[in-house]
């Protein structure tokens, strides 16, 4: 009778290291004066598109639109903005709620309202 199968059997083996042998080459003085040197990245920070005058939208407000955003009965928020959804929701008898679309349209202007949780996530 044969020995059952396991998931390491479909694996090539390897063969170990022994007591007693070296790790492998060391490196070089060039090579370790080359590690030594640092690099000076540029670290570009995305604007944000949201005029400077603007005042942050309420937190009772963007946690209602989060609340939105997180509800899978209106359909997936993935490369739509939020008012695309609610539109979308309506068109297809879902009842989304009528407070999101006002707040939608009083504050389409600002990103934090307009665009869904995941919209800086490309696709």
């Amino acid at each position: 009778m044969e020995q059952p199968r396991r998931i390491t059997d479909s694996f090539p083996r390897r063969r170990r290291r022994g007591p007693g042998r070296p790790p492998g080459r060391l490196k070089d003085k060039k090579d370790k004066d080359k590690d030594k040197v640092q690099v000076k990245v540029k670290v570009q920070v995305r604007d944000c598109p949201r005029a400077p005058s603007q005042p942050p939208p309420d937190p009772a407000l963007l946690e209602m639109l989060r609340r939105f955003d997180l509800s899978w009965e209106y359909g997936p928020c993935t490369g739509i903005t939020r008012l695309q959804r609610w539109e979308r929701a309506q068109e297809l008898g879902l009842s989304p709620p009528g407070p999101i679309r006002d707040a939608l349209l009083e504050h389409r202007d600002n990103p934090d309202v307009t665009y869904s949780l995941w919209h800086e996530y490309e696709l």
